[in-house]
């Protein structure tokens, strides 16, 4: 687990009067469809506030997941996208020891001390790969962020292990860089 969100489980009961477990119990009762809702009831039921009302939203929903039972779902119909995954992970995973690999409901991250990409199977033919890449130009491969709005500033589309190429490495490798 990464250190910080350690540290912010640590944290919990001493910031928000109780421990992630307690709080998981309390969004048990609850039925929410989207996770914005989960979260502003502990911003104004509980006076939580945002980082922990999001930290705990989020592992009350994934609790029940392990990592790879994340990445399974998000595959489930679209196996042939899992080549390319696997190489973006593989490309990634060599920048450096400080690359934390977190999936999620519909997506991976690729964090260092921020998110630098994102990894999410679009369709069944194709990987939208976002980028955070600030202030850099878009172009016909580079393109704005889409679909993945403020997550990231830019987003390819991969539809083949071949489009993971010395040019998307190289822009993956200045996200990493910048994501101190």
């Amino acid at each position: 687990m990464e250190k910080a969100l350690q540290t912010m489980i640590d944290n919990m009961p001493e910031k928000t009067g109780k421990s992630l477990e307690q709080w998981k119990k309390i969004l048990t009762t609850k039925a929410f469809s989207k996770h914005s809702e989960g979260v502003n009831f502990l911003k104004k039921e509980h006076n939580v506030t945002h980082g922990f009302a999001n930290t705990i939203v989020t592992l009350s929903k994934e609790e029940n997941n392990s990592a790879e039972d994340l990445v399974s779902t998000q595959y489930k119909g679209k196996e042939s996208l899992i080549p390319i995954f696997e190489r973006l992970l593989t490309a990634v995973k060599q920048f450096g020891n400080d690359v934390t690999i977190t999936p999620k409901k519909t997506s991976v991250s690729v964090i260092r001390k921020r998110q630098f990409v994102l990894i999410k199977p679009a369709t069944k033919t194709r990987i939208d790969l976002g980028l955070k890449l600030p202030n850099k130009p878009t172009t016909d491969r580079l393109e704005n962020s889409g679909p993945f709005g403020t997550m990231c500033t830019h987003r390819v589309q991969i539809t083949a292990v071949e489009d993971v190429d010395d040019e998307l490495i190289k822009w993956m490798k200045e996200a990493y860089l910048l994501a101190i």
